[in-house]
């Protein structure tokens, strides 16, 4: 098999039965993944989104993505982006969503493709409160990261370890104590996000730049599982299950020459993994991820956990999940589309070596992780397709924000690359948010102030439930926000107040405890 160059004008356009058919077809494999007899509704799953039953329990420590790409900026670097703590609800404070101090959060890199780390970048993070005798994340508005009104901090140090033949030769701190950009609590508490994030973009002596804060979940899809699952109702395909929910990331862009083999051989994997302390006090691997979906759809149950614990020159364990997949399978059983011959060495090639060409590691080790042959150069225009639509410098060569990995995926999977053509999707073919242009390049997070709770406030105005405030508060600034805010504090004291007085007079003249007078 050899990389695409099929002309982006030659695919033919997604039609809505296509489109209702691929999420029924993925919302089986998630249900094969989750263990058959599992009916009852839970929190939608995305690539490793709360993907095994160990690490579901611990969001702190739940890698839910992993990007790796030539900087489109600077095409003599790579930018590598790992995302945590899945399904964050922007106004869920007061504590927001802090990286785990007890946390060692690491991006590997495995030069020659033999499956072991050449190089890990590990992050570490440590929390700051400046007053322990108030509840509030910040006490003002927030206007830098040093701003006395941001009242939790954290800041994080980048160690390097090289290693060789599994074995760590060398340590080296790159950085210490730089600043984590914060939780974006809200317009009140801080009108200029923006700003922050630009303060927690850092240099980082080597020519590299390092990131960590939150951002928006730069995974897309429409995922409503257990709705499709039963014959319910499929209009509402197309719903970007993710939208509005926010990630922690983690950001790096080192020079390409640091992280290849050499010029001649210059395709790398990544992957990240984070690891806690356990009850012995010994470090302990509790997620990992490389290429999106496999712990998702790819392994069965009995796996996933195990999955999460291991190490990629061990996923010879993991072979038949890949050659002899479920997925397909369950698509012919319910939608009579003939699954692919197995074994599908077309998806080893796609998931555990790379594709012959273009990032296929000589001599390398069946293992999964994403593949980046870093000199590939960006393109102007990139399409969301990828390597299936001719674009090489997407997925499955490394992954762009932009690419949308689970058409490219579901496509692979039912014989795409075997001359099986499709154009299985999802119809959400791009995130919500815009990326940015420019390291770190993922999007701002959603504000607490721009929550679903406040998107339903707004339907309701629009239909008259809520007395006419939605015209009164459209032209509010963030002063007026902020008054408003005192105002109704205000408010409650005196409601307080006046409730205490009531309990009061009841507690002297029982005889009269009627609220009717």
């Amino acid at each position: 098999m050899t990389a695409s160059s099929t002309p982006g004008s030659g695919r033919t356009p997604r039609i809505k039965g296509v489109a209702l058919l691929t999420c029924g077809a993925l919302a089986a494999g998630a249900l094969a993944a989750a263990g058959a007899g599992m009916l009852l509704p839970e929190t939608a799953r995305a690539s490793s989104h709360r993907e095994a039953p160990l690490i579901s329990g611990q969001p702190q420590f739940d890698t839910t993505d992993v990007y790796a790409f030539v900087s489109p900026d600077h095409p003599d670097s790579t930018t590598l982006v790992a995302n945590w703590l899945p399904f964050q609800e922007p106004a869920g404070g007061p504590n927001f969503f802090p990286f785990a101090e007890d946390a060692r959060y690491d991006i590997h890199v495995d030069s020659d493709g033999d499956a072991q780390d050449d190089l890990l970048y590990r992050f570490t993070f440590k929390d700051h409160r400046k007053n322990e005798n108030t509840f509030l994340y910040n006490t003002g508005a927030v206007e830098s990261l040093d701003d006395p009104d941001l009242n939790f901090t954290q800041t994080y140090d980048i160690e390097l370890q090289r290693l060789k033949h599994g074995k760590v030769a060398s340590h080296h701190q790159l950085a210490k104590d730089l600043p984590v950009a914060p939780s974006n609590v809200g317009k009140a508490s801080m009108p200029d996000y923006q700003k922050l994030r630009d303060q927690a973009v850092r240099k980082v002596p080597g020519g590299l730049k390092a990131f960590a804060g939150q951002a928006d979940d730069p995974f897309f899809l429409d995922l409503r599982v257990f709705d499709l699952l039963y014959g319910g109702d499929l209009s509402e395909v197309g719903n970007d299950t993710l939208k509005g929910y926010n990630v922690n990331t983690i950001a790096l862009q080192v020079p390409s020459s640091y992280l290849r083999e050499s010029e001649k051989q210059p395709v790398v994997g990544v992957y990240a993994t984070t690891e806690r302390r356990n009850a012995e006090g010994e470090w302990t691997r509790v997620s990992r991820l490389g290429m999106p979906l496999v712990n998702e759809v790819v392994n069965p149950v009995k796996d996933k956990d195990k999955f999460n614990a291991s190490s990629p020159e061990n996923d010879g364990d993991f072979l038949k999940n890949v050659t002899e997949p479920e997925l397909p399978k369950l698509i012919e059983g319910i939608y009579k589309i003939k699954a692919p011959a197995e074994p599908r060495n077309d998806l080893v090639s796609v998931f555990l070596t790379g594709v012959e060409g273009l990032n296929q590691q000589p001599g390398g080790k069946p293992s999964e992780m994403l593949r980046l042959n870093t000199s590939i150069k960006p393109v102007a225009e990139p399409k969301r397709l990828g390597v299936l639509d001719g674009d090489n410098a997407g997925f499955p060569n490394g992954r762009r924000l932009t690419d949308d990995v689970l058409d490219i995926a579901l496509q692979a999977v039912e014989g795409e690359l075997v001359g099986a053509k499709n154009d299985l999707g999802d119809a959400v073919d791009a995130n919500d948010k815009e990326f940015g242009r420019t390291f770190p390049y993922v999007a701002l997070p959603t504000a607490g102030s721009d929550a679903k709770a406040a998107e339903a406030s707004t339907k309701a105005d629009a239909t008259g439930l809520s007395g006419g405030v939605s015209s009164l508060t459209s032209s509010w600034d963030d002063n007026t926000v902020m008054l408003a805010s005192a105002a109704s504090g205000a408010l409650l004291v005196l409601l307080v107040g006046f409730g205490r007085a009531m309990w009061s007079r009841s507690r002297r003249r029982p005889e009269q405890r009627s609220w009717l007078g």
